[in-house]
């Protein structure tokens, strides 16, 4: 969740640090820290609590330092958020210097060891361990320090260690050398003109290279200016593999936008036409997909398919369940990753596994396909990031292409998700028993997508004025029936993400089982009210709420909802059923935007949150 950046090379390391963190502060963080190598010899460490700009204010100015550093924006795991335990963290003796992502679920025993051996500890976070574990187990080497030394330690140091790490580490003794190890935490190394960086994510290197290698479990790296060598911790060499960044370094920047998450909204249209790119054939009405790596006789052998994400991925999955269950005609279940990996459920030998994450690095999305593959199931991913651990790991993949989504709160990746599950509802429905015309109206109704889009994006004015008179409001209801419950829910995630009122999502009908209660002129709903066979039951609540005096925002696409019955009605193009989920999105994302704004929220970086979680 938090994010590393490392330089190496012949320029002043600082502000090539400070801008990757920069690059990084729409992971989410509590603070920032930065330690570099003084041409003198010694380590420079600041912390600041805070923004990164606190950190940029606290460095000194005009003073150059070796080419050597680390720095690190911290997310609160062990102890609060106080600049003793914001990182870098340094050793007892001042020797080694770390910035960690992860947990260590054995620092206790760690620290209790190390602190019978003298060593004393100045904050309360399990990384500050490890900066002194590799320094003892330094010194115990009693070898002179080097970097062939330096590699022995962290080696010998990491084998004793439980949990997950993703690590860079400077030494004030080889001052030559920087070293990064990673364990489930993802770490990537930059590979640039007599230079080399490392880094929790590629947009922190991508104004310096292009050239990366994503690291694998158990790899250690060590760097220096000019060269790099890469080895297990069983000291097994890598040959590596050096992939190349593909997005463009301004699709990463806010541009006329006042917030990403209103460029990354109007860059849908886009996002979606990438997504089904080459994927469409009008002529047999259906969709291919390359990279699945399953025969035609294996998805007609499929018996089950388990979805399994987290958060809004999560809510994609659901409407995944009632699109692949209506066109495929395959059972569909979907759990959450964080709870999937934990259970020990019954699972048909003909069961496909799908799993879905922007980031291709969700701790527990990747535990959760690790056990299914464990356990022999074939594992597809829905991912965003080429390079990421899901998408190296799984058996066969589709990747989103919506090119980086800075803002915390999903849009684009979001409805980019929704579209390729449509897709896949077609693929497998016509390897099975979808209709060649069944098939020919989906694949059009994908393909005319994104001029929806743009047109449903017209109405951020007539939103815009409607989230200035409700923004005041404490609670919000959010209804919806079959597809549209889970855009309900991700519409409720989003006000509660990113403008911190509290809202709840539920399937229309059961608002007589008990959410009712809560119905007052106080407490907006507003229900998704598509044009189907659903209309009438979906009125049907309305009229339930009006009875309770409570304000009702209608989003439709039907142009015939009496104007009596809502108090706003917000109507989108009229679409097939296959993708009028995307639409029924884009005004609950623009609504929980133009809310943030009104209440002077920083929309991009909600507080407590982080773009990608990569701790349990």
């Amino acid at each position: 969740m938090c994010g590393i950046v490392g330089y190496i090379g012949q320029d002043n390391a600082a502000p090539i640090l400070l801008n990757g963190l920069k690059r990084l502060e729409y992971r989410g963080y509590d603070s920032a820290g930065m330690a570099t190598l003084q041409k003198d010899g010694s380590i420079l460490a600041t912390r600041r609590v805070g923004k990164v700009a606190n950190l940029a204010a606290a460095l000194p100015s005009n003073k150059e330092d070796a080419g050597l550093g680390i720095s690190h924006t911290r997310w609160a795991t062990h102890g609060g958020v106080t600049e003793p335990n914001t990182h870098p963290h340094s050793s007892d003796d001042g020797i080694i210097h770390i910035v960690h992502n992860g947990v260590i679920e054995n620092y206790q025993q760690l620290k209790v060891s190390l602190s019978a051996k003298g060593i004393a500890f100045h904050n309360e976070t399990d990384s500050e361990v490890l900066s002194n574990l590799i320094a003892y187990t330094l010194k115990k080497l009693a070898e002179p320090i080097s970097e062939k030394t330096v590699l022995k330690a962290i080696r010998q140091s990491l084998v004793q260690v439980e949990g997950t790490y993703g690590l860079a580490i400077i030494c004030s003794k080889c001052p030559g050398s920087l070293f990064g190890a990673r364990k489930g935490s993802p770490l990537i190394l930059g590979i640039g003109k007599n230079e080399m960086m490392l880094a929790s994510d590629a947009s922190a290197v991508r104004a310096r290279t292009k050239e990366v290698v994503y690291l694998e479990d158990s790899q250690i790296v060590a760097l220096s200016g000019e060269n790099f060598s890469i080895t297990t911790l069983e000291e097994a060499e890598v040959i590596p593999e050096i992939s190349t960044i593909s997005w463009k370094d301004e699709e990463a920047q806010l541009g006329d936008f006042e917030h990403f998450m209103l460029k990354e909204i109007n860059e849908q249209p886009l996002a979606l036409e990438n997504a089904f790119r080459g994927r469409l054939n009008m002529s047999e009405g259906t969709c291919k997909f390359g990279g699945l790596n399953l025969s035609r006789k294996n998805i007609r052998q499929i018996d089950r398919i388990l979805i399994v994400a987290c958060g809004t991925a999560w809510h994609s999955g659901l409407v995944g369940e009632y699109l692949i269950e209506k066109y495929s005609r395959i059972p569909v279940e979907v759990e959450y990753a964080s709870e999937f990996r934990y259970r020990n459920a019954p699972m048909d030998k003909n069961t496909l596994v799908i799993v879905i994450s922007q980031s291709g690095e969700t701790i527990d999305t990747l535990e959760a396909q690790r056990e299914a593959q464990r356990k022999g199931y074939h594992v597809i991913g829905i991912i965003n990031n080429v390079g990421s651990t899901i998408a190296r790991e799984n058996d066969g993949g589709i990747y989103q292409h919506s090119g980086p989504e800075i803002g915390v709160a999903s849009t684009k990746a979001f409805t980019s998700q929704l579209l390729i599950l449509s897709m896949l509802s077609v693929y497998l429905g016509r390897t099975r028993d979808l209709s060649y015309a069944d098939g020919c109206q989906m694949v059009e109704a994908i393909r005319t997508l994104p001029k929806l889009v743009e047109q449903t994006l017209e109405l951020g004015e007539e939103i815009q004025s409607i989230a200035k008179a409700y923004a005041k409001n404490k609670d919000f209801l959010f209804l919806g029936r079959l597809e549209m419950f889970p855009i309900a829910l991700e519409g409720a995630l989003k006000l509660k993400e990113i403008s911190y009122i509290h809202a709840e999502g539920y399937p229309a009908a059961e608002m007589k089982h008990g959410p009712i209660a809560l119905i007052s002129e106080d407490c907006p709903s507003i229900v998704i009210v598509p044009d189907d066979e659903t209309l009438k039951k979906n009125l049907s609540s309305v009229q339930e709420v009006r009875a309770r005096k409570g304000k009702v925002i209608i989003i439709t696409d039907s142009y015939d909802i009496p104007a009596h019955l809502a108090d706003e009605i917000i109507t989108v193009p009229k679409s097939h059923n296959c993708v009028r989920p995307i639409l029924m999105t884009i005004p609950l994302q623009l609504l929980s935007y133009y809310i943030a704004v009104e209440l002077g929220r920083d929309v991009d970086k909600p507080r407590n949150l982080a773009k990608s979680v990569t701790v349990e």
